[in-house]
């Protein structure tokens, strides 16, 4: 396996902010020994953190649940607290997308098999980079280049979707308090028949994050007509991660969604065990 940092900035020769993330933590297979023609799939994983950390239960221990399964995989750190402002983590997400499929024939990555998994407000990055080809503060940086950031798949985990009823510390940061950007970052508002297909999962009981905005989410699915699923626990408390011993919050009635995120991946074309050949 090959494991590498990479600083977004830096490779695309923008100023860093001060104090802002925008790193890329990457973990691909090594193909020379073996499945050398092979192209993998590649899973974009953002962790939730309500915008003031980065969680790394919801970071490695995901990484490895899709590594498994064939995946390449991408962890990105984004900006958080002071410089989590929209746009700063969205435009993180979009260079993490841009270099994924800029180093596609580099790691024998399939530039047209990428999904994204989200946790929390990790979810909310990914509800944000669903679209984020239409947003003009990416167009301003990247031009028509953001439109190669597109997603083919989407994993929101119990994602932080409306700006009402919902986790306020992810709304305030996002927004910095700004009220105008309010619209903007409701993700419910912005899904439309272009969005990326998706798989939804949350726990009934989350009292961090309602399971209303994974319920908003899939409506706003069904009122665009683009493809989704849905799966609602019973039990479980917020920031399940893989719900297994490593990250200490045990839930096996909760544990068959990464399971259950596997079948869906295969059924919306993403191949694993058996690879595209170039």
């Amino acid at each position: 396996m090959i494991v590498q940092k990479i600083d977004l900035y830096k490779h695309f020769s923008l100023p860093r902010p001060y104090g802002n993330g925008g790193y890329l933590d990457i973990y691909v297979h090594d193909n020379k020994e073996y499945a050398y023609n092979n192209l993998r799939p590649a899973m974009l994983v953002i962790p939730g953190g309500g915008y003031e950390w980065v969680s790394l239960r919801e970071k490695e221990p995901i990484v490895f649940e899709y590594l498994t399964e064939g995946f390449n995989c991408f962890a990105l750190t984004y900006s958080i607290n002071e410089q989590s402002k929209y746009p700063n983590p969205l435009l993180e997400a979009v260079m993490a997308m841009l270099y994924i499929k800029q180093t596609a024939e580099q790691y024998h990555t399939n530039p047209e098999k990428v999904c994204g998994i989200g946790f929390s407000a990790g979810g909310h990055l990914l509800g944000l980079l669903v679209t984020a080809y239409a947003n003009k503060e990416i167009r301003e940086i990247f031009g028509e280049e953001c439109l190669h950031a597109k997603l083919n798949g989407a994993i929101f985990s119990y994602p932080v979707i409306l700006t009402e009823n919902t986790h306020a510390g992810s709304i305030q940061n996002i927004t910095g308090g700004d009220k105008n950007l309010l619209s903007v970052v409701d993700i419910s508002k912005n899904i439309n028949k272009d969005s990326t297909p998706a798989f939804i999962w949350t726990t009934v009981d989350d009292e961090l994050v309602p399971s209303e905005s994974s319920l908003e989410l899939a409506l706003a699915y069904k009122r665009a007509g683009v493809p989704f699923e849905l799966h609602m626990f019973k039990e479980g408390e917020h920031g399940l991660s893989t719900a297994k011993e490593e990250v200490e919050t045990i839930n096996p009635a909760v544990q068959p969604w990464i399971r259950l995120s596997h079948t869906w991946l295969k059924l919306m074309g993403f191949v694993t065990k058996k690879f595209n050949q170039k």
